[in-house]
């Protein structure tokens, strides 16, 4: 979802990981050494979190585990524990779209607009073009991450975000680039793509992929909303400094959008998808299957994006991957497909657990080092806030701006890392951090106080960016008019303003 972060835990990220030749397929680590991987990625925090791994490979299932669900529950995971699965649930979304194609009843050339007009859902065009189902579903439309217009998730104005508020964004949003020539993570894609699917069939985009995906996949434990044995085996979320996180299903932004990234589910369930993948179990959506993996477009050099999926690696190197990251969680699931071999891994702490899944499938990929998570709030006085207020450009990256919200601080970043508005925190006075997701912010200043730079520490695997805060940035009062910025700049850095993974 949500995340990509739903760009899925900085998906771009993710393709530059996986660029490059593979060294081949080799066997999945020893349930001991897979163990010992938990254990140093959780580290302390066992008794108030957990991650699951699960394999399937041509001899059997293994399920490993390390951790608590939550804080006062002694209960272990396991592989019927329950999580939210953040974009992942992409993968089933798009396998809807393939079946309805299979069947004949829509085609990926189809414009989207051809099935939105009941639901008064206008979209861009560029050049004479329209864009297609193909296009959404392969973040190639050019539409933007989440609505520039959506207020952090935390301001009590997201509240009333609301699906007529998206619309109007979306009939006035600008394509940037031409349709289908670059790929460019988009969650409003895949809404438009559910809401084009849930026309065309006449039914709610929630009831049908229950109904032609989730039942004939024969996975009971994974749905939109939480069945009471669900929800007694529920793993709560927890955001970066351990904290009870929201559910991605009570803030209305995701709300109004489930099929990009709100479905449940559980690391068993997610192995009988695979094991139908990888032709372990017969599936009534082989077919469909084999439509998702079979229409590609290029995403970064030697990697495809696929429908829902991400492959990486070409012929006998292969790996098929898609991960997610919510508020509280953080998710992938990926398979070999001529090994046979598939890996899910599920944590209910809000970061990014994919070089997990590369390692296992790919040992010569590296881990990344655990992160410190432990962060404590302090109070700083306004005028040192205001100080930092401002834009700050990143070469190679793009502008992010530092923006002052009744007495707080928050961080909206370019377009192309996906990730939400965040609010910052400040833990001293220079350092700052994000509670919602893995992201820390460090400002430096000359001798005399004034501010001229800022460092953004990432997720996990990521390399530190330093960004130079432009001249001329001023603190403004929220009630005075606002400061003139170019509309290239809000192209630029509006489209990241809300998260996904799911």
């Amino acid at each position: 979802m949500i995340r990509n972060f739903h760009r899925s835990g900085i998906a771009m990220s993710i393709f530059a990981a996986f660029s490059g030749s593979f060294a081949g397929t080799q066997a999945v680590p020893p349930d001991d050494e897979i163990r010992k991987i938990l254990v140093e990625r959780v580290g302390e925090n066992e008794k108030a979190v957990g991650i699951v791994v699960g394999v399937i490979d041509p001899q059997r299932r293994r399920i490993i585990s390390y951790g608590h669900r939550n804080a006062g529950d002694a209960r272990p995971m396991d592989g019927d524990t329950v999580f939210e699965i953040a974009s992942v649930t992409k993968v089933f979304t798009a396998l809807l779209l393939a079946d309805m194609v299979e069947k004949k009843e829509v085609a990926l050339s189809d414009p989207a607009s051809k099935y939105l007009t009941t639901a008064a859902i206008k979209l861009p065009e560029r050049n004479g073009h329209l864009i297609t189902l193909l296009d959404v579903t392969t973040h190639t439309s050019g539409l933007p991450f989440m609505p520039a217009d959506a207020p952090p998730f935390n301001d009590s104005a997201a509240a009333k975000y609301s699906t007529a508020d998206l619309k109007r964004y979306l009939a006035s949003y600008r394509l940037p680039r031409d349709i289908g020539s670059e790929w460019d993570y988009s969650n409003i894609g895949y809404w438009v793509l559910s809401e084009a699917l849930a026309a065309r069939a006449g039914k709610d985009i929630e009831d049908l992929i229950r109904s032609r995906v989730l039942a004939p996949l024969k996975i009971t434990d994974t749905d939109f909303e939480l069945s009471p044995k669900m929800k007694e085996n529920l793993a709560p979320g927890h955001d970066s400094a351990l904290q009870p996180a929201p559910a991605a299903s009570t803030i209305p932004i995701y709300s109004i959008m489930p099929a990009i990234g709100l479905l449940y589910s559980t690391t068993n369930d997610l192995l009988t998808f695979l094991s139908q993948c990888m032709g372990y179990e017969p599936s009534p959506l082989a077919p469909a299957m084999k439509v998702a993996l079979s229409s590609r477009r290029p995403a970064q050099p030697g990697n495809e994006q696929a429908l829902g999926w991400n492959v990486y690696g070409k012929d006998a190197d292969q790996v098929i991957f898609r991960d997610g990251s919510s508020f509280g969680y953080a998710s992938v699931m990926a398979y070999d497909p001529k090994a046979r071999v598939g890996v899910v891994v599920l944590t209910n702490e809000v970061g990014e657990v994919g070089d997990i899944a590369r390692h296992l499938l790919r040992p010569d990929f590296p881990l990344a080092k655990p992160a410190n998570t432990k962060h404590t709030e302090i109070a700083l006085d306004s005028k040192v806030l205001d100080s930092y207020v401002g834009r700050y450009e990143a070469k190679g990256e793009g502008i992010f701006t530092i923006a002052r919200e009744n007495d707080f601080l928050t961080i909206e970043s370019p377009a192309d890392w996906g990730l939400p508005k965040l609010r910052i925190r400040p833990e001293s006075q220079r350092d700052f951090f994000a509670s919602e997701l893995p992201i820390r912010v460090t400002f430096q200043a000359d001798p005399d106080g004034k501010v001229h730079s800022l460092t953004i520490y990432p997720p996990r695997g990521q390399k530190n960016v330093p960004a130079n805060k432009l001249p001329g940035e001023k603190w403004q009062h929220p009630h005075q008019e606002p400061l003139p910025i170019d509309e290239g700049w809000r192209d630029r850095v509006g489209e990241a303003a809300v998260l996904a993974a799911p």
